[in-house]
Formats: structure tokens, sequence, C-alpha cells
């Protein structure tokens, strides 16, 4: 029997990772200005020992108003980018490929984090929040706070921003850039008619909503390194009438591959706050599926996705060319190591923890 599909390689442009096993970007509410902490050499050091062949860093913000949190990662200035080079430096010491997600929170930002939001949903000024901006002046929610419409010249700053990230993340060790279209966050914000009521050029029409993200891959193209993957994390569809869908998410999958982004990274929702999603095991895969056969691009499954041959079913059946895990490795640093032996494949262990390997 040959190798499993899951453990089998995979080259995208100049790096090849070891295995289809990617960690999927996930907040830790536990940065100090925007700064990692021994937190995240730990969390993200962990599962590069554990066997995933790539680790990516939780959405970090371009901007300090770009935070979901005041407690989130940030990627705006070289002092950013110099924290991080520890991290990126143990995950390829590791064997893994170190990615970060790059992203700017919009109307969903100066929220509480997760564990303290029973107290409320906005962060006062007083305690570090701030008026969010928002492609147009409306709430995600009752409760959260009232954001700002972005001018014009708001908007054609957060396209700079993120390539500024991109320089950064480069300069910090990054090996894979992810851009965080995606979970109602700014770029979906824009994207979605439930969110962007503009009358401008950034408003209306499927190219004009599509403008802010496009101008963003162009920015994050030209100043990330051309042997270096690009991937898009998307929203394939709001779950809600009258919102972003399927169709939207092909068509903006082929104007990002004209651009240059080599993997689109297939989620759903956090637009519509009471939209009825059917949760289930790999309910999103027929995300990835479509926009991997339409768009013609590499896609990444996400959403619930624990067991090993659900994962090789995946890859096996064209539904995707890697599978992104979250909670599971939450639960299970070690999970690609485990996933392996169920699969009776032969990876490498570390080698401090080879003795309990059989």
């Amino acid at each position: 029997m040959g190798q499993p599909l899951l453990f089998s390689p995979l080259k995208i442009r100049g790096v090849e990772f070891k295995n289809r096993v990617f960690v999927s970007p996930m907040c830790q509410y536990s940065s100090e200005d925007g700064l990692p902490t021994d937190w995240h050499l730990v969390h993200l050091g962990s599962r590069a020992v554990g066997g995933a062949a790539l680790v990516v860093v939780e959405a970090t913000a371009v901007s300090p108003e770009g935070r979901i949190s005041p407690q989130d990662s940030g990627l705006w200035s070289e002092r950013h980018a110099e924290a991080f080079t520890r991290i990126t430096r143990f995950i390829k010491e590791r064997g893994a490929v170190p990615g970060i997600q790059i992203a700017h929170a919009g109307r969903k930002g100066s929220t509480p984090v997760p564990w303290e939001r029973s107290s409320g949903k906005s962060v006062p000024p007083d305690k570090g929040g701030w008026v969010p901006p928002a492609p147009s002046a409306v709430p995600f929610d009752d409760g959260y706070p009232m954001p700002r419409e972005m001018s014009i010249a708001d908007v054609e700053k957060a396209a700079r921003d993120f390539g500024k990230a991109a320089r950064l993340a480069r300069q910090a060790g990054f090996e894979v850039l992810e851009l965080h279209f995606a979970h109602g966050y700014l770029v979906h914000e824009f994207l979605s008619p439930l969110s962007n009521k503009r009358a401008d050029s950034y408003g209306g029409t499927l190219a004009n909503r599509m403008r802010l993200a496009l101008a963003i891959a162009e920015n994050a193209r030209r100043q990330w390194p051309e042997e270096f993957p690009l991937f898009a994390r998307i929203s394939a569809t709001d779950w809600s009438p009258g919102g972003w869908d399927l169709p939207d998410s092909v068509a903006l999958s082929k104007s990002l591959k004209g651009l240059g982004v080599d993997l689109i990274d297939c989620s759903s929702g956090g637009m519509a706050p009471h939209a009825k999603i059917p949760l289930g095991p790999g309910y999103q895969t027929p995300f990835s599926e479509a926009v991997r056969r339409e768009a013609e691009i590499l896609t990444g499954a996400v959403g619930l996705i624990t067991e090993p041959l659900q994962a090789e079913e995946i890859l096996a059946q064209g539904k995707a060319d890697a599978v992104f895990l979250a909670r599971e490795l939450l639960r299970d640093p070690y999970w690609p190591l485990h996933a392996a032996k169920a699969l009776a494949a032969d990876v490498p262990w570390p080698k401090q923890y080879e003795r309990a390997k059989n």
C-alpha cells in the first residue's frame, strides 16, 4: 500500500509541504499591544512538533483598529515583525512551514475577548476600545459597536496596510501568507450586500464589492516574494438570503487566481449573526470542491474535520488539496502523528519523542 494522500507532499511555488495537514489560524486573544507572547510560541510550536506541515498564525491585524479585540496579534510595525521571528524560527526547525493570516476586523472590531463577552459586546475607549471602521454604518448585531463608514481614503489605506503587512511578514520569516476575506470581517463586509450599502465604486455591483479584495491581493502579491505561496480565506456563503453565495465565491476565486493567489481556504458564515448553518462533519467541503473545480485553483477544506479517514477521503475524492484543522488540533496538537498511525503511514517523529512512537 502506498503512502496515504494525507501524508503525501504538496508543492506550491517554491515551498514543499511534507503533508496535507494544515493548522488553521485560530485567535488566542493573548497578545500585548499586538505582539505575540510566550503563549503563541508554545501554542504554535506544539502544532509544529505535532507533525502538521503548515502552521498558520491567527488573524493578525494590519493596523491597530484592524484588531478584533485589544488582545489580538498585529503586524503593522518593524517591532511586530521582530517579535514573530523566534516563532517562525522554531516552526521551521521542526520541519513545518510558518504561515500567517493577515486581517482587518472591520465592524467586528473593538470587542472583548470571548471569555469576557458576557459583560458586553463592545470595549469602551477607556478600556482600550475604538470606533471600528466598516464599508457602511451598519452594526453586526444588537449590542455591537456602531461602526463609522469608511471614506475612499480609508479604504485605500486599508489596502496599503495589507501590502505593508505582507512585507513585514516576510521580514518576520513567514513562508505562507493568507489574506483573511472571511467570517464577517472587513473585506467580507465589502463583499457581502448584507453589510455593504455603499453607492460609490466600492458598493453595489459584484465588481465594485470585490474591488477592495482584489486591490489587497494585488498589493500583497507585489510585496510577497514570488517563490512563496499566497492563500486567501473566504466565506463561500453567508448562509443568508440576499447575501454572498457560492457563485460569487467562484467569481472572486477566479479573479484572485489571476492576481497570483495560489490556494483558496474555503470557510463560510460569520456575516449574518442569526444565520442557520447546517453544522455537521465536513459540512463545508462542498464549497472547496466546487471552487476547486469551477475556478481551477487549489483549495483547502475546513470545518469539523476530525477523523483521519475523513480527511483522507476529502483529498482522495478531489474535494480539496489540503485540510485545515482547527479545534481538533486544540484538543490534540499531535493529531497528525496519531492520524499517520491510523492510516498506516510511516512519518518521522521528533527525535526527542521517538521512544513513544511504537
